[in-house]
């Protein structure tokens, strides 16, 4: 410590210097030089190493013009500096607080305590002091009228975050010694930023699923650090993990994952939820709706495609429609278009355009879809065919086309009938139509062919307002019930919309006197009525048995 050193002079002599100096017993080093009263220095005994001393004290006399000396007794100076032995704090739930990188970290609340101890190797020792500490004061001195060696501290506002208490000891020879202690409080759980699950989509075409960024978006601020990561799939049954990634397997459909990170004390931080949504299942197709297409037809085509999805529905942006066109409608590519084209807009919806519907006449406009939902599963559909079909159709106007009798006597005079047609067509016609009158036996074998008995050959431009009516006579051969039908464009040169139209078919019976009235008036003459009205009263005046 710090001591003082005084001189006491006598006689009458003048002393105008004092030399003061000290010696471990090897030299003399000057310690002061005193030039007058009063007569007293100081001796820091911690500037000198442990050991065995002397002073010497030397006074010139002015007077007589010498020197005075004095020597001290041997004295021993042992400084000894405190040496704490301990400085902790009690009960962490991790770390020992010896380094920053290993703090001792408490959960406890505001208005918990914390158990600081200590202890020192000192001859004198006087006190202790302690700063740094959470709360707004600091604790007071342990000692120097007791000591404690600790401090159980309360500041009644224990904050949040990063301490460093430091402790400095004291003893009576003025030595101090100073150490330091590495704490925290913490009380909050690590928050989690973006979570990534999977590609990060809406919907997802696999059971299993990858959620990331599970470590790296945690942050626990100025805590203790994260520990782990908790999931769970019906937050009862939480599974932890360590890793940045984690693969999750989930039913069918939307489901509900909660994702939540534990601190290294323990502390939960706040629930994040992830709305998860699964479809595994392709698309189900239903059918095309397109209108009929003829050659009249200008401009676009509207065609659409239903298809459903009982999940995560159907994704009109990657959905799209193909077509092309084709000379039988069969096969998996348009031999026509020799390959498939996407319509202009996406989705299950649009139209095909073409410059002229009239160069396709018998074409088939082929179809397929390539159907998407919003997991990203998909179907191609197998190709549909639609005929292109000539707007130009050639019919008989059936309520217009009959015969003038159906039952006749066979023969030239008698069994001449006339028929009356109206042919028709659904556009003006500009060419030239062949037309025939066929009879056959309506009791014929298969082998037996029909008879053309009359073939009108309609010049060109005859049906540019489409209608012709046409008068026929046929004459009934023979008794016996005949088949007469008229026949368009029998050689199919006409390309038409609907072939099946272009035969009508009429039948016409030739009878003898023996089984017919006469057919024209089916009056009966007056001798059957005469006949007849005998033969009933003949019946009714018959006698009973």
């Amino acid at each position: 410590g710090l001591y003082t050193v005084s001189f006491t002079l006598g006689g009458t002599s003048t002393v105008t210097s004092l030399l003061v100096e000290i010696s471990d017993g090897t030299t003399w080093t000057t310690l002061t030089n005193l030039t007058s009263s009063p007569w007293l220095t100081y001796l820091d005994s911690t500037s000198y190493a442990n050991g065995t001393y002397n002073l010497r004290a030397t006074a010139y006399d002015s007077t007589n013009q010498e020197d005075v000396m004095q020597i001290s007794d041997s004295f021993t100076i042992d400084n000894q500096v405190p040496d704490i032995t301990i400085f902790t704090v009690l009960n962490p739930v991790i770390g020992s607080g010896d380094t920053a990188n290993d703090r001792a970290w408490f959960n406890i609340d505001s208005t918990g305590t914390l158990e600081f101890r200590w202890g020192v190797n000192d001859d004198d020792l006087l006190r202790a002091s302690l700063v740094n500490v959470p709360g707004p004061s600091t604790p007071p001195n342990d000692g120097p009228s007791s000591i404690s060696y600790g401090w159980d501290w309360a500041s009644g506002n224990m904050e949040e975050g990063t301490w460093n208490p430091r402790i400095t000891v004291y003893d009576n020879s003025g030595l101090t010694a100073t150490e330091t202690i590495f704490i925290g409080i913490d009380r909050t759980g690590p928050s989690l930023g973006t979570l990534t699950v999977g590609d990060g989509s809406g919907w997802y075409d696999s059971s299993t699923v990858t959620i990331s960024g599970l470590v790296s978006s945690a942050d626990d601020g100025q805590g203790c650090g994260l520990d782990y990561i908790e999931i769970s799939t019906d937050g009862t049954t939480w599974i932890s993990t360590t890793s940045d990634n984690y693969d999750l397997t989930l039913l069918e459909g939307a489901n509900s994952v909660s994702v939540r990170a534990v601190d290294n004390i323990g502390n939960t931080g706040p629930t994040t939820q992830l709305n998860v949504q699964i479809d595994t299942t392709n698309p189900e197709e239903v059918g095309w709706i397109v209108e009929q297409i003829t050659t009249d037809r200008t401009g676009t085509v509207p065609i659409e495609f239903s298809a459903v999805d009982y999940t995560s529905g159907i994704d009109n942006v990657a959905s799209y429609i193909e077509y092309g066109f084709d000379s039988n409608g069969v096969g998996q590519t348009p031999d026509l278009s020799g390959s498939w084209q996407q319509i202009s807009t996406t989705g299950l919806s649009g139209v095909i355009a073409q410059s002229s519907w009239s160069t396709k006449s018998r074409q088939y406009l082929m179809l397929r879809a390539h159907v998407v939902d919003l997991a990203g599963n998909s179907i191609t559909t197998s190709p549909a065919s639609y005929q292109v079909l000539p707007s130009l159709d050639l019919y008989w106007n059936t309520s217009e086309t009959n015969l003038d009798r159906l039952i006749v006597k066979p023969g030239e005079l008698t069994g001449n009938v006339t028929i009356t047609s109206l042919l028709e067509t659904s556009e003006g016609y500009g060419g030239s139509v062949t037309i025939q009158l066929e009879s056959a036996p309506a009791d014929r074998t298969s082998s037996v062919s029909w008879t053309v008995l009359e073939t009108i050959n309609l010049n060109s431009g005859s049906l540019t307002d489409s209608t012709e009516l046409l008068i026929w006579n046929y004459t009934v051969p023979d008794s016996g019930q005949f088949d007469l039908r008229l026949v368009i464009d029998p050689n199919n040169v006409i390309d038409e919309y609907d072939e099946s139209n272009n035969k009508n078919h009429m039948v016409v019976t030739g009878a003898t006197i023996s089984s017919i009235i006469d057919a024209p008036s089916f009056a009966p003459s007056i001798l059957l009525v005469l006949i007849t009205s005998f033969a009933i009263s003949f019946v009714s005046n018959r006698p009973r048995d």
